[in-house]
């Protein structure tokens, strides 16, 4: 055998070394990441989606509340911990993971706005069988939105905390998006670069830098649901990631925002980044829809001050 052919079986030898120890790293990576437990799932319930189970909660009596969560890597329902049993209380309280997210299975598929609004709409037609109000956080309205325009008589009264400015949803894929899209689909070293994405240490640095209002205080049970959500469910954690950062989940909502005739509030914590300019933006679009601005606050207001966020559900709802 030549020296050539000889370079060549050593350079297979080490990618193929590499590749299998890469692996390795993901699969122990994914499973120490859920090592706190806090994404209880016993006793819990799963609604049967054509794209896969969505896991939900149910509690309480009373006219019903959907709390949607964030698009964040590593969003849950975990997010809405803090306020869900003061809200069952007085309402049926629903919470759910999207599909893709949380304890939700999480298939290989191309997750589109489109696909959310759909997942929203059946979960209200076939799971609470009637007209409710909804509570969404960040990305997540844009979807409220679309799905309320097109199916109207499924939604009440629309609570957004915190959403994405319009403008930013516009933004249409790009080439470098798809690209980027497809280099974190591919196996194994793909995974490893969402893994240091959704790294502890990456996932503490953006609360502390864009999340808690107090940098000394970063919510660290959030944290902790943050970072075993984004990891459970091993390589296919990655997949609602891959789409939102490539842009497949953004929708230009203005229109809906115009047409709808639902009452729609916002609530903006005090220190979310260009959270001013966003109200302005949505106020701009649709006079109608009113706003409050919880102090001291950044960007989860439900779980900095639980208190006064109930307040503004009493008044609101």
């Amino acid at each position: 055998m030549n020296k050539h052919g000889k370079r060549l079986i050593t350079l297979a030898a080490l990618a193929t070394t590499t590749t299998a120890i890469i692996h390795i790293a993901n699969k122990v990576v994914a499973a120490s990441a859920g090592l706190k437990e806090m994404l209880d799932t016993n006793g819990k319930n799963y609604y049967h989606w054509r794209f896969g189970d969505i896991y939900y909660t149910r509690k309480g009596k009373g006219s019903p509340i959907l709390l949607i969560h964030d698009m964040l890597p590593g969003g849950s329902g975990y997010e809405w911990s803090r306020i869900e049993d003061d809200l069952a209380l007085e309402h049926t309280v629903y919470n759910i993971d999207l599909p893709g997210c949380g304890r939700s299975e999480k298939p290989g598929m191309t997750y589109t706005n489109y696909v959310y609004v759909q997942s929203i709409c059946d979960f209200i037609k076939n799971v609470i069988g009637e007209k409710t109000d909804v509570i969404v956080s960040g990305y997540s309205g844009s979807f409220v939105i679309m799905a309320c325009r097109n199916e109207g008589k499924l939604f009440n009264k629309i609570m957004m905390v915190n959403p994405v400015n319009p403008g930013a949803l516009k933004q249409m894929p790009t080439k470098r998006d798809k690209l980027f899209r497809k280099c974190l689909e591919v196996p194994v070293f793909g995974t490893l670069v969402y893994h240091m994405v959704v790294s502890r240490t990456a996932i503490n640095n953006e609360f502390i830098e864009n999340f808690a209002f107090d940098p000394f205080h970063p919510l660290r049970d959030l944290q902790d649901a943050y970072y075993e959500a984004a990891h459970k469910g091993g390589c296919y954690a990655k997949n609602v990631y891959a789409n939102k950062v490539a842009k497949y989940m953004n929708i230009d909502i203005t229109r809906a925002l115009k047409e709808i005739d639902n009452s729609l509030y916002i609530v903006e914590g005090e220190a979310e980044n260009n959270g001013e300019a966003t109200v302005e933006a949505y106020q701009n679009i649709n006079p109608s829809v009113e706003t409050v601005t919880l102090n001291e606050t950044k960007h989860f207001p439900q779980v900095e001050d639980p208190e006064h966020f109930l307040e503004q559900v009493g008044i609101f709802f």
